[in-house]
């Protein structure tokens, strides 16, 4: 006597069930970063295992996910779709898990976070230690860019940011107004003159430094006037994708900067940067953390932001 057995969950081996799913979550971070290598390194796994998991699941569905070239990867069209259902699913899981399990004091899983350089460098990444003794299953991967970031198209959990994001879906957690100064060398001061105001700028034709970005629109700094806020153009042949790189032509008094006072707190100071402008101070910008409606869901999520902002928020209080 024998007998089959093919949907009936009780004779799925587990050990099944756990590539499968580790061969989808893969397979998730190759569409989103674009490479098997990447995608390899984020999951730390090799570039063998990363392929062999990608072709196990393509034997599976009996389909093609990726057209391969020596140089480039892309999704094919039914790779497109399974993407959307792939997403679907591990985000049920990861829901379903939540609630069955105390995971608000036990979190465990990857958390993929992102935050502009300065900000990343100096205030968040500090904290992760603190965050993994306290949470030792949970791991962090922190991506530092001063770009503009897509928290759903680069698989982001949560990114932190300065000013306004664009995007009205996705969920927003204030931490701060940060101060923000214009500073300059004083060895830039004794060579062009020392701007009281926007207008000083503009009609002095100062040098001013910028943080250029991908998308980035027309440089204007918001100044605060007797009349109230007003922009003024910011003109120069310093641009920089890397705000430390602006930080750094300053200090060799290649320019004007707009800086946050967290970031340039120790170099006004020692005297090394001098605030200009003192008429026409910039507008404080909205120092807070970005996420989608759904990540909200992830104790973890929720845990990271509020560790972090509790610890960062005191930051912001220096004065120039």
């Amino acid at each position: 006597m024998f007998w089959y057995c093919y949907e009936k969950p009780s004779c799925i081996k587990k050990s099944n069930i756990m590539s499968y799913f580790e061969n989808i979550r893969t397979f998730v971070r190759v569409y989103e970063l674009g490479s098997m290598s990447a995608a390899g390194r984020d999951l730390r796994i090799s570039p063998a295992v990363t392929s062999s998991r990608i072709s196990q699941l393509e034997d599976h569905l009996g389909v093609r996910l990726f057209q391969r070239t020596t140089r480039n990867l892309n999704a094919t069209e039914q790779g497109e779709a399974f993407y959307r259902g792939a997403c679907e699913v591990l985000e049920s899981i990861e829901a379903a898990e939540a609630q069955v399990t105390d995971i608000t004091d036990s979190p465990r899983g990857s958390l993929y976070v992102a935050a502009p350089l300065g900000v990343g460098r100096r205030l968040i990444a500090p904290q992760v230690p603190a965050f993994l003794a306290e949470y030792p299953d949970v791991s962090v991967r922190l991506r530092l860019t001063d770009r503009k970031v897509d928290l759903t198209t680069e698989g982001l959990d949560l990114a932190y940011f300065l000013g306004q994001p664009e995007d009205s879906n996705l969920r927003i957690k204030k931490i701060a107004d940060v101060q923000r100064v214009l500073c300059a060398a004083p060895r830039y001061i004794a060579s062009h003159g020392h701007p009281s105001s926007g207008k000083d700028l503009v009609k002095d034709k100062h040098e001013c430094l910028n943080l250029r970005f991908p998308g980035a629109k027309e440089f204007q700094w918001p100044l605060m006037t007797a009349s109230g806020m007003k922009r003024f153009p910011a003109a120069g042949r310093y641009e920089s994708d890397d705000g430390d790189v602006l930080t750094d032509w300053a200090l060799a008094g290649h320019g004007i900067a707009l800086k946050p006072v967290f970031e340039v707190a120790q170099y006004l100071k020692s005297g090394a940067l001098v605030v200009v402008c003192e008429d026409t101070p910039p507008e404080p910008i909205q120092m807070a953390c970005l996420f989608t409606h759904r990540r909200h869901q992830d104790p973890k999520t929720r845990l990271f932001m509020d560790f972090v902002s509790d610890r960062i928020a005191g930051s912001f209080n220096e004065t120039a």
